[in-house]
């Protein structure tokens, strides 16, 4: 499913954080948002699967629609949209549980109640999405903090799947992987795109060009707010992009 972002506009406070952003997250495909630190990146994601409204004194304007509704509507539950639309983190954050118990906890808390044999279904399928079960398939019952971080993020994007999400979000994935690990989690993504819409926050301007199908370029302006200098394919905004101030970053002129 895509995501159509309209004048989205996120408060901390007093604080005007992200400006009038509109983007739309395409349908199996991975878009990236580059720029620098502070230019409101973090906050749309966050936006797009309601985890800003976490935040004290966080107010989120706009819409954000997702299947022809807005997901900030009142009548919408935010523990279903997550659900449906899935978040991985900067650094990998697995629960103080076996391998087996991440994968199964987010299934039971929206109410499995299926056989143990479908369980084991989940998770062997979840495992292998995430390109994991055959390091682990002989660990499942082993503790999560035993595994690589590479292997902890790819277990939490598992953990993220075996609730059958239709989007899944990253907020830098990869940056405290090592570029081994790294690697391996850019050709999971590169595969999850074909059954999900994906969007991945990255300072990384290599790995942008390498895996997403579109970029939104991210900037403060002259208030300190966040807001959206350009959106196009990939090979667009790096190669001819519409806006010099676009061209200054990705040639390293500043950010």
């Amino acid at each position: 499913m895509s995501v159509q972002i309209k004048n989205l506009n996120v408060f901390y406070g007093d604080f005007h954080a992200v400006d009038n952003v509109n983007l739309h997250l395409k349908k199996n495909k991975v878009t990236a948002l580059i720029g620098p630190s502070g230019c409101g990146k973090s906050s749309v994601l966050r936006s797009v699967n309601r985890m800003n409204e976490l935040l004290l004194n966080t107010v989120v304007k706009g819409e954000i629609e997702f299947e022809g509704q807005n997901i900030n509507s009142k009548d919408v539950d935010a523990v279903e949209v997550r659900k449906r639309i899935g978040m991985v983190f900067q650094k990998p954050n697995p629960f103080p549980k076996s391998i087996y118990d991440n994968i199964t906890w987010g299934v039971k808390v929206h109410g499995f109640k299926g056989a143990k044999s479908e369980l084991d279904d989940i998770v062997e399928d979840s495992l292998r999405r995430s390109a994991l079960w055959d390091e682990v398939k002989d660990k499942l019952k082993q503790s999560a903090f035993q595994l690589s971080g590479g292997q902890q993020q790819r277990l939490c994007i598992a953990r993220t799947i075996a609730v059958k999400p239709e989007v899944i979000l990253m907020d830098e994935p990869a940056s405290a992987l090592d570029p081994i690990a790294t690697g391996k989690i850019e050709e999971l993504i590169s595969e999850l795109k074909n059954q999900y819409t994906i969007a991945i926050v990255t300072h990384n301007m290599q790995q942008a060009g390498r895996i997403s199908d579109y970029t939104a370029f991210f900037l403060v302006n002259e208030e300190r707010r966040g807001h959206l200098i350009e959106y196009g394919e990939t090979d667009q905004i790096f190669f001819n992009p519409t806006d010099k101030r676009t061209e200054d970053y990705l040639s390293g002129r500043f950010g």
